[in-house]
């Protein structure tokens, strides 16, 4: 939904991506994208596409990005994201 085009690299938290793009935050909580190191995914304004995602490994902290988690990534703190995502005006399958 932006009027520009937005990129995300390889190994950058994907529930946090730029808050015009449209989709399951929920179901992207702890995942990245699913290509090469290094690599990246580019939408133009309006485009769709469909993205694999595969879990982010390692100790499973997410520090930085947007500052939607900042520490683990559990079950018990997805809701607390979600909420800091609504409201700070990500866009989500539900608006």
């Amino acid at each position: 939904t932006s009027d520009h085009a937005v990129q995300v690299t390889s190994h950058y938290h994907f529930f946090e991506a730029n808050k015009r793009l449209r989709f399951n935050r929920a179901a992207s909580y702890g995942k990245r994208l699913d290509v090469p190191s290094g690599s990246a995914v580019r939408w133009q304004p309006g485009e769709t596409r469909e993205v694999i995602l595969i879990d982010i490994a390692g100790k499973r902290r997410i520090f930085g990005f947007q500052g939607l988690v900042n520490g683990r990534l559990t079950d018990e703190r997805l809701g607390e994201a979600l909420r800091q995502a609504r409201d700070r005006g990500f866009l989500d399958v539900e608006n």
